[in-house]
């Protein structure tokens, strides 16, 4: 039966011992799986079956659907053409999502599923590989090498932490606080803060004038970091929906240099009140934080590290002497570190703006409603205490994200970096200082 030959063959694949092993299981098995163009619809159906039982155990053990197409890509990043390993990966996770809800897995797990462009594209599951084989003009022997290194792949992913479940998206609060309604809070409605987001970082985007665009970015920025204690208040406050807690996801860090730039994104992640946690051998950092900051983090990473491109190769070409220094592993290195530890100093000092701010008209709020404390001239709190109720409950939720990181990662170690290049160290931080904090939106969110 084509069910029992496939399992044979996927056999043979994990558990052949070297690269010489697995290129002739790989061959051998191709030719049993295309041998026929009789049975070549039977095999299809038998190896999308399959193909759902692992992906459903790639689920079990802690993977979700980025993740294990992003190890299908860096499995085969040296292939020729590069994407067809890929193309079947999104594949077996569009199989394995079709018997489920749309809302299995949360919102970011749709989301992922979305991203990848996931869809069913075949008419039934008998013409899956004969019309993979036609979209990819290859021969059915050729054809079923693919889909035999992709799924042993897949079989061969060990366990890592899952991610936590997504409780930090509990759905629309119901809450009496007036300031939900006029568009603070976190309702069935997108909030008003992020529409003023986006305005500013389509301002930015378009401006010719970079002084005009970094001051929009960074006004952003600070926008941001105020919608997440806005956030924060709200879910601490009367009304609010329980067992709001962190929440986790897995961002690509990719080489090269992804020691450099895994320091970017803890650098953003600690400005916006989250932990990262570094995983090289699979290519990704884990995020851990509430969702909002979550979001903030993802969007301003993305961002920031084009623009340390773009700026790092600039930077090459106006090194001393007139010597491109720009494809130097030393400089890039070098560069990134810098970018990244200034980078951190920049989005944290924005927040603590935003932080400020929020405290201040907490304590007008709070004078204005209960007739104690007063504001002066200025703006700045009386000592009845602007960060009376701000600061306990963003040390909470601090509290929270470290004992949550902790929990998924009870064993970790830091190591240091050496910098090897100073002129790219000096020039990663005047980039970072010229950097444009403009977060791009993630989908519809």
């Amino acid at each position: 039966m084509p069910s029992a030959l496939l399992d044979e063959i996927l056999h043979g694949l994990i558990g052949a011992p070297d690269e010489d092993a697995v290129q002739f299981a790989v061959d051998s098995g191709a030719s049993r799986l295309a041998e026929s163009a009789a049975r070549w619809p039977d095999m299809s159906r038998a190896y999308l079956a399959l193909a759902e039982r692992v992906a459903a155990g790639c689920w079990a053990r802690g993977w979700q659907p980025a993740d294990v197409v992003r190890m299908v890509d860096r499995a085969f990043a040296d292939e020729r053409p590069a994407d067809r390993h890929v193309r079947i990966a999104v594949d077996v996770v569009a199989a394995a999502q079709r018997r489920e809800s749309a809302a299995a897995g949360g919102p970011r797990w749709q989301r992922q599923i979305r991203e990848l462009d996931a869809d069913v594209w075949w008419d039934g599951d008998d013409a899956y590989l004969p019309g993979l084989a036609a979209r990819m003009n290859v021969t059915r022997f050729t054809c079923a090498g693919y889909v035999l290194e992709v799924l042993r792949v897949l079989a061969r992913l060990p366990g890592i932490v899952p991610l936590h479940a997504e409780a930090a998206e509990p759905g629309p609060r119901h809450s009496a606080d007036p300031a939900a309604a006029n568009g603070r809070g976190t309702g069935a409605e997108p909030p008003r803060m992020l529409g003023r987001i986006r305005a500013l970082l389509a301002k930015a985007e378009s401006t010719e004038f970079p002084e005009e665009a970094e001051a929009l970015s960074a006004k952003a920025q600070e926008l941001m970091a105020r919608h997440s204690i806005d956030e924060a208040l709200l879910a601490a406050g009367p009304g609010a929906a329980p067992g709001v807690r962190p929440t986790a996801v897995r961002v690509g860090v990719d080489a090269p240099y992804d020691e450099a730039k895994a320091m970017l994104l803890d650098a953003v992640a600690e400005a916006n009140r989250c932990r990262t946690v570094w995983s090289p051998d699979f290519g990704f950092s884990t995020v851990i934080g509430f969702d909002t900051d979550v979001d903030a983090v993802e969007l301003l990473y993305t961002s920031l590290l084009v623009q340390a491109t773009a700026a790092m190769t600039r930077a090459g070409g106006r090194s001393r002497g007139g010597r491109n220094r720009s494809g130097s592993r030393d400089f890039r290195q070098s560069f990134l570190i810098a970018y990244a530890g200034r980078i951190g100093e920049r989005l944290s000092a924005a927040a603590l703006r935003a932080e400020r701010e929020a405290a201040r008209e907490a304590a007008a709020e709070a004078a204005a409603e209960a007739g104690a404390g007063r504001v002066d001239a200025d703006g700045a709190a009386s000592p009845a205490g602007s960060d009376d109720a701000l600061l306990p409950v963003l040390a909470a939720r601090d509290v929270a994200v470290r004992e949550a990181a902790e929990e998924m990662f009870p064993n970790l170690t830091t190591h240091r970096v050496r910098i090897r290049d100073e002129e790219g160290w000096i020039h990663g931080k005047a980039a970072a200082d010229r950097a444009r904090l403009q977060p791009r939106p993630i989908g519809n969110a």
